[in-house]
């Protein structure tokens, strides 16, 4: 087997892509009857075989981020206007944090199948044989793009280009670090943007739009505020600053939220002015719950917990002439169940691969008003580890929540759960215990095996290591660290003193050949003359710093004291051209001397294949 096919059979590629997708019988029929919700799609244009998709996901905006939730303190007139124009889910719920919710909503199944278990050093990457919604619409002739945070997977074929998205700019990571006049990437390529990173993202989406008016399209939002840090252009800011019976967090959070709206409205005149408005599907929805301590409708938790303020959130549709305005569903729903709604809502054909069951079901029946036949059902969630030591149930009736042992709810006479009625009802712990129990065996039968970082798919000739996927030897504190305590999105290996300790990423060499490789690092002056040793298997490069760069980290724009690593001005260090043989291999970079008080402050190791 040449390196070539090798790349093909362990990567998906775009033609690797499509082949699979024809074999699991994800071809396009390209007109007919649509299925219709509210009343029947009448016969499709001849330009546009299905209707278009706009999916909207924003980081860290709460339940009770929206004002006709109750929060008086917040204008979301944009948010408000898409619930009542079409359905409000009452009870929607997704995970505790980010990287799970998306690979559920990608996939219409439960995070733990697709690989996806934590939120860094690859934890976060889903499968790359996944079958995304980007992939079925794909196949079926539809534009696809995604704006804004990934956070399921920072390499190819695990990034957003092989998981089924013809166009992608934005970020993999699971938070970035500065909102204005930074970088992201396009396709893979690093690439600087001005202004705003949320009006920035929403005009690449415009873009899109525009470029694909006649066509049938899908175009992923994933907005990433308000997550933080907590930076707002001046105007949204001045509307909160002096609202002092909140918290400057509420405050800033607020202030992001008003900006999400407004470039939502963006959205919805662009549709109204290119006419697409009623060949549109739009939907807006958040990854989890609130990301600090302020309105949220009552409920007990917020991010990360798996209580009821944890993962329930806004989840709002619209598509004028199909969903009856003002509709509201009341059934408990779940992220699991967007994927099997848009292929139904769109009428694409699709047949799911029999080794990757669907966990959602189409929540159409209850869009048109059928809940008669719709089935009792238990929603789980699970969040921390990969063990069924903590986790979550839901019924419409109860939540059941196991942090070790369980607590029991009852949600209709105690929905901000304020008694934990364990002990009165043993009988519906037993049933939940057993019922959590199978599904956790279920969901992890695959087991969790890291997932490396390829090198060499064509698709991708520049792959960047960070700093913050690299497995640090020995552990954490004994001579090198990251910058901030857990090794989080956009960190960076640092407290480099030991010269025995080194960073450590896994990774596959999908094809081998020779390669530039680039060090992004900061060094003060008596860091100057540190030499360092770049690992891959057999096969190593060395290299000298020779030039101090220490400059301050780049601070102007918080509104709070940030407890993220600070974005910074890294240097690159080119080493050379190595040769890499194909296969599995760890990449490691040690120090062979230390000059100074430590080694360096390394941000990442890059490889550009240069034949």
């Amino acid at each position: 087997m040449n390196d070539d096919e090798h790349a093909g059979r362990i990567g998906t590629g775009s033609s690797v892509r499509t082949r699979r997708a024809v074999a699991l019988g994800l071809c396009a029929f390209v007109c007919g009857v649509v299925l219709g919700i509210g009343r029947p799609q009448a016969a499709c244009a001849a330009d546009r075989a299905h209707p278009n998709v706009l999916l909207i996901l924003t980081d860290d905006q709460g339940f009770g981020d929206v004002t006709s939730h109750g929060n008086k303190w917040i204008q979301t007139p944009i948010h408000d206007r898409i619930a009542n124009e079409g359905a409000r889910f009452d009870r929607f719920y997704v995970s505790p944090v980010c990287a799970p919710t998306r690979a559920s909503l990608l996939t219409g199944r439960y995070h733990l199948r697709t690989g996806v278990h934590g939120v860094t050093r690859a934890d976060e990457t889903m499968r790359a044989d996944e079958v995304t919604i980007a992939e079925i619409l794909k196949a079926n002739g539809y534009a696809t793009g995604a704006f804004g945070k990934w956070h399921n997977g920072a390499h190819y074929p695990n990034h957003p280009n092989g998981q089924g998205f013809d166009d992608f700019i934005g970020f993999c990571a699971g938070h970035w670090n500065d909102y204005f006049d930074y970088q992201l990437e396009h396709n893979g390529e690093p690439i600087e943007f001005k202004g705003f990173i949320i009006d920035y993202l929403t005009d690449r989406a415009l873009d899109f739009i525009d470029a694909n008016k006649d066509r049938s399209w899908f175009c992923y939002l994933p907005l990433n505020t308000p997550h933080t840090p907590w930076q707002v252009p001046e105007k949204y800011w001045q509307r909160h600053k002096d609202q002092t019976d909140i918290t400057i967090e509420a405050r800033c959070a607020y202030a992001m939220c008003e900006n999400i709206d407004d470039n939502m409205g963006r959205l919805l005149a662009k549709l109204d002015e290119l006419k697409l408005t009623d060949d549109t599907i739009v939907l807006y929805l958040s990854d989890n719950g609130a990301n600090s301590d302020r309105y949220n409708a009552g409920m007990k938790g917020r991010k990360g917990s798996l209580h009821e303020g944890g993962s329930r959130v806004p989840l709002f549709m619209r598509w004028p002439g199909h969903i009856t305005p003002g509709t509201i569903v009341k059934p408990i729903t779940m992220h699991i169940d967007l994927l099997p709604t848009l292929v139904e809502m769109t009428g694409v054909k699709h047949e799911q691969p029999s080794d990757k069951p669907l966990d959602g079901r189409s929540l159409v029946p209850l869009l048109n008003g059928k809940t008669d036949d719709w089935p009792h059902r238990t929603l789980f969630t699970h969040w921390g580890g990969t063990t069924g030591n903590r986790g979550a149930a839901r019924t419409d009736e109860w939540r059941a929540v196991k942090y070790g042992k369980w607590e029991l709810y009852d949600m209709i006479a105690d929905p901000s759960q304020t008694k934990d009625v364990a002990k009165e009802h043993p009988d519906v712990v037993k049933q939940f215990t057993g019922e959590f129990d199978a599904w956790i065996a279920d969901v992890t039968r695959e087991g969790f095996d890291p997932i490396p970082a390829d090198i060499g798919h064509p698709q991708a000739p520049l792959v960047t290591l960070p700093g913050h996927e690299a497995f640090l030897e020995p552990a954490q504190g004994k001579g090198i660290s990251y910058g901030g305590r857990s090794g989080w999105a956009n960190d960076y290996v640092t407290n480099w003193t030991d010269t025995h300790a080194y960073p450590r990423w896994p990774v596959r060499v999908v094809r081998g050949g020779k390669y530039e490789v680039t060090l992004l690092y900061r060094a003060p002056a008596d860091s100057v003359g540190t030499k360092l040793r770049v690992q891959v298997g057999d096969a190593s490069i060395d290299g000298e710093i020779t030039t101090p760069h220490d400059p301050p980290h780049l601070t102007p724009h918080d509104r709070i004291e940030r407890k993220e690593v600070y974005a910074y001005d890294w240097a690159t260090l080119k080493l050379g051209v190595i040769e890499l043989e194909t296969g599995d291999a760890a990449l490691t970079v040690h120090a062979l001397n230390k000059p100074g008080a430590q080694v360096m402050h390394l941000k990442a190791v890059q490889f550009r294949r240069v034949n």
